[in-house]
């Protein structure tokens, strides 16, 4: 039986551009090491403007950010002056670790002539050890990400190990997280080496265990469990999970398993002491008045933008 069913909630973390955000979750605030995700688009029809879709420049601490297009394509911009237009079937991961700033920039109009516009992007948070390390960023190609086939099933992994399946990217802790493509009538399970496991339904309808689970839901289970997966149609899959890491406070963009460290990037970015892209620092989100809360709590998480 499923731990917990999360259903997305609607955020707009730009003027334009509205996300369904699932994780954090005031009830399930982690599933393993990921505090975070959120599923933007498919937009198909653009606004007045592109720039309105834009992710203003904004700082993040002990976490990594993970973008994975399902369409589209999306400029990235840091303050280690990386910029790197990501597309569909890459991986960008940035560390963000002692601190980073970083802006989506959304700057190609003719893409939405061929295909719509379709981003998740995840949150993995860093283990103790790592939460002050230096920044980093590394996209990663599709060659570079080991893909699955089987009959009526694809998959591409992202990060960490499942299925037997490696790749390079280098993550801080154990985890999984793969995008999964079933066609109607397909059957899988999933990985059983994970003691945290959560499957987003991006797309499309799952039958789990003879209950009914349909796009926009988050079903997460613990490694006890071996639950049978059928999609109900065709159906696209974020499964993702991996090995827990303790409490963490998680305010806006800032992520620790310190509260001074949280009030100190507050004050950090109040005061313009975080660095901004180098050819992006024309403009930035401003620091939002609001309160720290904890991961592991019962309340509401604060709105962030990713």
């Amino acid at each position: 039986m499923a731990e917990i069913i999360i259903d997305a909630r609607e955020a707009l973390i730009s003027k334009n551009l509205s996300v369904r955000r699932v994780l954090p979750f005031r009830k399930k605030r982690m599933v393993g090491p990921f505090t975070f995700l959120d599923h933007a688009g498919p937009v198909s029809i653009l606004p007045e403007e592109i720039s309105s879709l834009d992710v203003l420049p904004h700082p993040h601490i002990g976490l990594s950010t993970v973008t994975y297009l399902l369409g589209g394509k999306v400029m990235h911009r840091d303050s280690l002056g990386v910029e790197k237009e990501i597309e569909p079937g890459a991986v960008n991961w940035m560390t963000a670790g002692k601190g980073i700033t970083h802006s989506e920039r959304f700057e190609d109009p003719s893409f939405l002539a061929k295909e719509r516009l379709e981003m998740i992007q995840t949150w993995v948070a860093l283990p103790e050890k790592d939460e002050e390390t230096e920044p980093s960023f590394v996209n990663y190609q599709p060659d570079k990400l080991p893909t699955y086939t089987d009959k009526g099933i694809r998959m591409r992994l992202i990060a960490g190990e499942a299925y037997g399946l490696k790749n390079g990217v280098k993550t801080h802790s154990p985890l999984f997280y793969l995008h999964v493509e079933l066609e109607k009538g397909a059957k899988m399970e999933l990985p059983h080496q994970h003691s945290e496991r959560g499957i987003y339904i991006a797309d499309g309808s799952l039958e789990i265990d003879h209950f009914s689970y349909h796009k926009g839901q988050m079903v997460v289970f613990k490694q006890s469990e071996n639950p049978n997966i059928i999609a109900k149609e065709n159906s696209t899959l974020m499964l993702l999970g991996g090995e827990p890491l303790g409490e963490r406070f998680i305010w806006w963009n800032f992520v620790s398993s310190r509260q001074e460290r949280i009030e100190q990037a507050k004050a950090d970015w109040k005061a313009g002491r975080f660095k901004l892209p180098p050819t992006d620092n024309k403009e930035f989100v401003p620091l939002p008045e609001k309160k720290s809360k904890k991961v592991d709590n019962d309340e509401q998480a604060p709105n962030l933008l990713s």
